[in-house]
């Protein structure tokens, strides 16, 4: 339900109130208890989307979703170049060092 602004045009009072689109304007002043209010075009308040069920595209500059186009076109961005967790350690770690020198096996010499 949206807040409606209202002015008295008798002593200049004004006013809110919470109230639905299709319910009848305030008419008469809460201070002077004339009928001289109207109802005030105002900017209204800022829209703020909390939670999930938004696409993440909406409202975004053309410039950004241009730029997010492009990379999403055939190139690999950075999360698949580093390889999954479950490929195991990088070569080069102590891991391939031990089964080269054969060390932490127990072998004697």
């Amino acid at each position: 339900m949206p807040t409606y602004e209202y002015r008295c045009r008798a002593c200049d009072h004004e006013f809110e109130r919470f109230q639905k689109i299709s319910s009848t304007p305030v008419r008469t002043c809460p201070e002077c208890k004339k009928r001289r209010v109207q109802r005030l075009i105002s900017t209204g308040g800022g829209i703020v989307f909390k939670g999930t069920g938004f696409y993440a595209t909406d409202y975004r500059s053309p410039t950004e979703t241009a730029a997010r186009e492009k990379g999403s076109r055939g190139e690999e961005g950075p999360a698949k170049s580093g390889g999954s967790k479950d490929d195991g350690p990088p070569k080069g770690t102590s891991k391939d060092k031990n089964k080269e020198t054969g060390a932490g096996k127990g072998s004697s010499s």
